[in-house]
């Protein structure tokens, strides 16, 4: 008779208790089984306690989850003991947090709503010193929340009342260009230094970045203009000596040397150049393949032209150059 309980109790294993789930329960398992922010230790505890619901047995949710029939066992038997609560980390030993939350609140706040009296932004020491906390934790808790006392971003508010349908024109030309055209985006940049190194550059190798020596000789600087294809993203440039309205005037007739004479030219440039076509008004009148359109951002002046339509004078504007 003895022998024969050996036997059931071996054929059946060690009684557990029952795994009911409500459907609440259910409900949230499934979601953090499958929410991809949800730690892989939790979303595994989940997908072990559903299976167990479902009736199987240790040995077959180990070998369905890839576990060990020990891990079933524990998971199982906390969830039936706590329930949710149990599949969760129970806290680990160690010192005891030093910080308050009302502490790391003030240094939030005080870093986001006030500044010191003798600078222009909180410093980690000065923060430090304010609140009485350590420069480490203060360094934390920035880190923490993301803040940054010393950085300052810049932006820039348009006062003009067409400010938006002038962003749509230029923004039209990028996104549905005109058909037969090109839109070129233009720019410049002056006082490039050419410098030659007194050694050659020692090129880059694994683990050593590229490397140049510090002493120099000047050989003036140039400007380069250039203008990108959006489309095919070919660039045309080319550099000068000097930088001013002639230079520029010479780079329009190099585009328009080298678009075919079937499209149109659509040009954006900054201010800066819109600058150099006013004062070189008499000079662009004797280009009659060189049209100006220009949308101003900011006032601008329209004056009749002596040769057909109003001639744009700017002091700060995006312009529009069509050539056709």
């Amino acid at each position: 008779m003895v022998l024969a309980f050996v036997l059931v109790m071996n054929a059946h294993g060690r009684p557990k208790a029952p795994l009911v789930l409500t459907s609440e329960e259910r409900e949230t398992l499934l979601r953090w089984s499958r929410r991809p922010k949800s730690a892989q230790a939790l979303a595994m505890r989940c997908r072990i306690v559903l299976a167990c619901a479902e009736g199987a047995t240790n040995k077959a949710v180990a070998a369905a989850v890839g576990v060990s029939a020990n891990t079933v066992s524990k998971w199982r038997r906390r969830f039936v003991e706590e329930r949710l609560e149990g599949l969760f980390d129970e806290p680990r030993p160690g010192a005891p947090r030093k910080t308050s939350d009302e502490q790391v609140e003030r240094v939030v706040v005080k870093t986001l709503e006030e500044k010191p009296r003798d600078a222009t932004h909180w410093s980690s020491r000065g923060m430090a010193k304010a609140v009485g906390l350590s420069q480490t934790k203060i360094v934390e808790i920035w880190q923490a929340f993301g803040l940054q006392p010393w950085r300052q971003d810049t932006f820039k508010l348009s006062t003009d009342p067409q400010f938006v349908d002038k962003v749509r024109d230029v923004v039209g030309l990028y996104l549905d260009p005109p058909e037969r055209a090109v839109v070129l985006c233009v720019d410049e940049k002056s006082q490039i230094q050419a410098l030659e190194r007194s050694t050659p550059i020692l090129a880059m190798m694994p683990g050593v970045p590229e490397r140049a020596s510090h002493d120099y000789k000047r050989n003036g600087t140039t400007s380069l203009f250039a203008a990108l294809d959006l489309t095919t993203g070919k660039v045309l440039g080319s550099l000068h000596r000097r930088h001013r309205a002639v230079e520029f005037l010479k780079f329009l007739k190099l585009i328009d040397a080298n678009v075919p004479d079937r499209l149109d030219i659509h040009l954006v440039f900054d201010s800066y150049a819109t600058q150099r076509l006013r004062d070189e008004h008499q000079e662009r009148e004797q280009e009659p393949d060189l049209r100006p359109r220009t949308v101003e951002l900011y006032e601008s002046e329209l004056r009749p032209g002596p040769t057909g339509p109003a001639t744009p004078r700017c002091r700060s504007a995006t312009g529009c150059c069509t050539s056709s």
